[in-house]
C-alpha cells in the first residue's frame, strides 16, 4: 500500500480530517476556511490524513490543495468530482497523495482507466461506494481503499444503519472509511466496530468553534459507558455529561434489572448487558457467564451482531480482585475495564490500563438502578479528562 492507505490502517480508528468551506446540502460552513492553517492543525491534532475539496460547489479551488500542501506533512485526498487524466495529474501536481473517485458518476470502464492512470502517476485513490452494488463494484474493481458514504448525493439524506450494513460487509483486505455523517465518539465508534479503518468527518469539523480539538475528541479513548441505567432521566443525564454508551442491565437477578433497553440519544450506544444468552434490541450486547451463586461470571464479552469486538475485564461479582489491571493489560485487541470504577479512581485506572472503554455502574448510584446525577457528570468528566 502507498503513504495514504497505510496512514488509514494504522492500530485504531483513524480520521480523514475534511476541509470544505459550504456543502450542498447544509449551505455555508466556514466561509473564510484557511486552507493551510486547518491542515496544519488537523496535522497536530492526530489526523491520518486531509481531504481537500477543490470544486467550487463547495468553495474549494485547487489553490487550497496547494496550500495545504505547503503548510502539513500528512497525506492529502484531493476531493471532487474527477472523470478525465487532466483531472488526476491537477490533483498530482497540486500535491495530493490520494484522489476521490465517485462510482456513483463512473462505470466500471471509466473507473479502471481512472485507477490505471491514477497508478501510473503514483496517486492513491479513494473509490467511493453509496450502496450495495456500488461496494461489489468497488472489490471488483480492486480498490485497496473503499470510501462507503452514509449520504445519498441525490437527496443528501443520512442514513448510518445503512452505512454499518455495509462496512461490516467490505473485505477485511481492504482499508475501509465511513465517510459522513459522523458527529460524536459514539458515531466513530459504530464505525469502528463494524470494520471501518477510518472515518471523513467534514460539516461537523467545519461547524465546530476549534476544527481541530473536535476531531481530537471524536478520536480520543478510552469510550465512556454508564451502566445500571433504569431510567429515562439517568440516561438523560448521562448524555448530557458526554457518556458514549448507555448501559441496560436484562439478568433477572440483577438488583439494577432494567424494564427493557430504554431509548438514548444519537450522540449514544445503547447496551445490553445480559447473561447466558445474547438478547436485547441494542446498539451492542455484553454478554457475561453464568455462574453458579452469582448474578453473573467474572470477564465478558462485547458483541455487535453477534459477533466479539472487544473483551470485558471486570471484577468478580461483589468482590475485590488486586490483579483487574494486570488482566486487562494481559489482553490484546479492545478492552472495556469495568469494576468499581468512579470519578475518584477512573483517571488512575486508564492511565494504568489504557483501554479502549470504561464502565461504571454501582459507584455511580443512590440506590441500585438509581443515578445520583452528580456523580455520573463527576465520573464521565474524569473519565474523558
Amino acid at each position: 500500500m502507498g503513504r495514504f492507505a497505510d496512514a488509514l490502517s494504522q492500530p485504531g480508528l483513524t480520521a480523514i480530517a475534511e476541509i470544505k468551506r459550504r456543502s450542498p446540502s447544509a449551505g455555508d460552513l466556514r466561509p473564510d476556511a484557511d486552507p493551510a492553517e486547518l491542515a496544519a492543525a488537523y496535522d497536530r491534532a492526530g489526523a491520518a490524513a486531509a481531504s481537500i475539496l477543490v470544486d467550487e460547489r463547495f468553495g474549494g479551488t485547487w489553490d487550497d490543495l496547494r496550500a495545504a500542501r505547503a503548510s502539513a506533512t500528512l497525506p492529502l485526498l484531493a476531493k471532487g468530482f474527477f472523470s478525465t487524466e487532466e483531472d488526476l495529474r491537477t490533483a498530482k501536481e497540486a500535491g495530493a497523495d490520494a484522489a476521490l473517485l465517485l462510482l456513483r458518476d463512473l462505470d466500471d470502464a471509466q473507473a479502471r482507466d481512472l485507477l490505471q492512470i491514477s497508478a501510473r502517476l503514483g496517486l492513491e485513490t479513494l473509490v467511493e461506494a453509496h450502496d450495495a452494488h456500488e461496494l461489489e463494484r468497488a472489490v471488483a474493481l480492486g480498490a485497496r481503499v473503499v470510501g462507503i458514504n452514509a449520504r445519498d448525493l441525490s437527496t443528501f439524506r443520512i442514513d448510518r444503519k445503512e452505512q454499518l450494513r455495509l462496512v461490516a460487509r467490505a473485505p477485511r483486505d481492504r482499508v475501509v472509511v465511513a465517510e459522513s455523517g459522523i458527529e460524536s465518539r459514539a458515531h466513530g465508534a459504530a464505525a469502528e466496530l463494524a470494520g471501518a479503518d477510518a472515518i471523513l468527518v467534514g460539516s461537523t469539523l467545519m461547524r465546530a468553534s476549534d476544527p481541530a480539538a473536535k476531531l481530537a475528541g471524536l478520536l480520543s479513548r478510552p469510550l465512556v459507558k454508564v451502566c445500571g441505567l433504569t431510567r429515562e432521566e439517568d440516561v438523560a443525564v448521562a448524555a448530557e455529561a458526554g457518556a458514549d454508551m448507555a448501559g441496560f442491565v436484562l439478568a433477572e437477578a440483577s438488583p439494577r434489572r432494567a424494564p427493557r433497553v430504554l431509548d438514548v440519544p444519537d450522540t449514544m450506544l445503547s447496551v445490553a448487558v445480559v447473561v447466558g444468552e445474547p438478547d436485547g434490541e441494542a446498539d451492542l450486547v455484553q454478554l457475561y457467564a453464568h455462574e453458579e451463586g452469582k448474578v453473573r461470571g467474572r470477564d465478558g464479552v462485547l458483541l455487535r451482531a453477534g459477533e466479539e469486538v472487544a473483551r470485558v475485564v471486570d471484577l468478580p461479582w461483589q468482590e475485590e480482585d488486586a490483579s483487574l489491571f494486570e488482566r486487562a493489560r494481559a489482553i490484546d485487541g479492545r478492552v472495556m475495564l469495568a469494576g468499581g470504577l468512579g470519578a475518584d479512581n477512573v483517571r488512575d485506572a486508564i492511565e494504568a490500563v489504557r483501554p479502549w472503554a470504561v464502565d461504571a455502574s454501582s459507584s455511580l448510584e443512590t440506590s441500585p438502578g438509581i443515578k445520583d446525577h452528580a456523580r455520573v457528570r463527576a465520573y464521565v468528566g474524569a473519565a474523558r479528562g
